[in-house]
């Protein structure tokens, strides 16, 4: 039921990264759940994690992880999110980490779990550590589409994106996949995000250059305003382009952020292009807003909004129901005449109430659509901030209600 979202891309495959799946039936049997990505030593590793106080077992592993060595592998299987686990989830994702360093020789410090699924049943470690082998034994560099693949859980389609750069008469490539559909609300990152290029990087560039990728892409979309315990994005520059290293106002600088930055942006709207149950990509846009969070406050109050998400899906132009948002958001002293609320081209709120102009059918027609923009005008300041959302559909009921069965 996926809103507009394709078939995944050709991608690049990135020098210096394989890639490898497994099967461990860690809840369906057969199912690709185990996903290892193996880094070229020198690899500038970059990362962000939840912000969700409940962190996952293998969050806070891969956290200690990052910060004690260079990064070799990334350990990733989905089915179980080892989440609510105490201790034992701590134990667990350390032994699963030791299993993979032992058998490839490196530091366990080297080794980054991220596990995703279901939240406080203890992770099945031998079944994961049984498909280690089968994992490097598929590791190769173009594994990108069945990596995507298998780090789904609800999701519908896998979710990539790829891009190049040309520098010079060298090009640079970068290639990326997400996982999520349900509990999005990421505040960091998305549920799973992987990115890969070959550019060479310094590591707190590559750190500062992810963290505003994401914040102007993972954390500018919602799906149900949930955000989970195993949120993770992680960035692997491996440097073995041929391209100099890109640094801050030199060749190349600008065009390899850009393609960072509509990277993430793309990885994150398919998320919400493939919500759970969505029929309707939405984008909201608050304009005129005297600060970023004055407008991030307006659009995430709409987004959030199970009466505008289920008026969405109607397809009904129930437009009161955004007015409401719009009046609880939290905005002081605001000026009810001065706010102007358009549904696609169509102007439904204009001086503090309908406009004069609006008619049902026009705001029908917009409601139709699967791909549908709401913009608030607050006419009080020069600051705008864009986030994405979709509807809420019968079967996002169902999906939930029936997820640990």
């Amino acid at each position: 039921m996926a809103v507009g979202l394709g078939p995944l891309p050709k991608f690049h495959s990135i020098d210096g990264v394989r890639i490898g799946v497994a099967s461990a039936g860690i809840k369906k049997p057969g199912r690709k759940d185990v996903v290892v990505f193996e880094i070229a030593r020198g690899s500038a590793v970059a990362a962000l994690f939840t912000r969700n106080q409940f962190r996952a077992a293998p969050v806070r592993v891969a956290s200690e992880h990052l910060a004690a060595a260079a990064t070799r592998y990334l350990l990733i299987n989905t089915g179980n999110a080892n989440a609510g686990t105490g201790e034992r989830g701590m134990t667990d994702a350390r032994a699963c980490c030791a299993a993979l360093a032992a058998t490839c020789d490196v530091p366990v410090e080297s080794i980054l779990p991220f596990s995703t699924g279901v939240i406080g049943e203890p992770l099945p470690v031998s079944k994961l550590t049984a498909a280690l082998p089968e994992a490097l034994a598929d590791l190769k560099a173009d594994g990108w589409a069945a990596a995507a693949s298998g780090i789904m859980t609800t999701d519908t389609l896998p979710k990539g994106a790829t891009r190049q750069v040309a520098v010079g008469e060298e090009v640079i490539h970068l290639s990326g996949i997400s996982k999520g559909a349900g509990m999005i609300r990421p505040d960091m990152a998305t549920m799973l995000g992987f990115i890969a290029t070959d550019a060479r990087i310094d590591s707190a560039l590559w750190q500062r250059l992810l963290a505003g990728a994401i914040e102007r892409s993972f954390n500018r979309v919602t799906v149900d305003g949930d955000t989970s315990t195993n949120d993770a994005c992680v960035a692997v520059a491996t440097g073995c382009s041929a391209v100099p290293e890109i640094a801050e106002g030199g060749a190349g600088f600008i065009a390899f952020r850009d393609a960072l930055n509509s990277l993430c942006l793309e990885l994150a709207q398919a998320l919400v292009r493939d919500g759970e149950g969505a029929t309707k990509f939405i984008t909201i846009a608050v304009e005129q807003a005297r600060d970023r969070k004055e407008a991030l406050d307006v659009a995430f109050t709409i987004a959030h909004s199970p009466l505008v998400k289920t008026a969405l899906f109607a397809s009904d132009p129930n437009w009161g129901r955004i007015l409401a948002a719009v009046g609880r958001a939290g905005v002081e002293n605001l000026d009810l005449d001065a706010v102007r609320i358009h549904l696609g081209d169509v102007c439904i709120v204009h001086n503090g109430a309908r406009a004069e102009d609006y008619t049902e059918a026009r705001g029908q027609a917009v409601m139709n659509e699967s791909e549908i923009s709401i913009t608030v005008n607050l006419g009080r300041g020069a600051v705008k901030e864009t986030v994405w959302t979709c509807d809420f559909s019968h079967d996002y009921v169902t999906i939930n209600a029936e997820y640990r069965t």
